[in-house]
């Protein structure tokens, strides 16, 4: 699966990136992690807040820091 973690740079957009890193990890999925900086390829996605989560192309999670468990549930979807 291919994860794009959107945001601009700011703490939260970091936490989000780092989370997801580590339930891929901890989880064993198979997954390429890309960081989406540039706010015109964010704007791309419809996301008008960050950070936000896109998997295989769609938005799952946006405008706030979900917790290690949403992520996993939301990743669990694509395996």
């Amino acid at each position: 699966m291919e994860i794009k973690i959107l945001g601009t740079g700011c703490p939260k957009c970091k936490t989000v990136e780092k989370l997801t890193r580590e339930v891929v990890e901890q989880n064993g999925f198979i997954a390429t992690i890309s960081k989406v900086e540039d706010i015109m390829d964010i704007m791309k996605y419809g996301v008008m807040a960050t950070p936000a989560i896109v998997v295989n192309e769609k938005v799952e999670i946006k405008g706030r820091v979900p917790s290690a468990e949403e992520i996993k549930n939301v990743l669990i979807k694509y395996q």
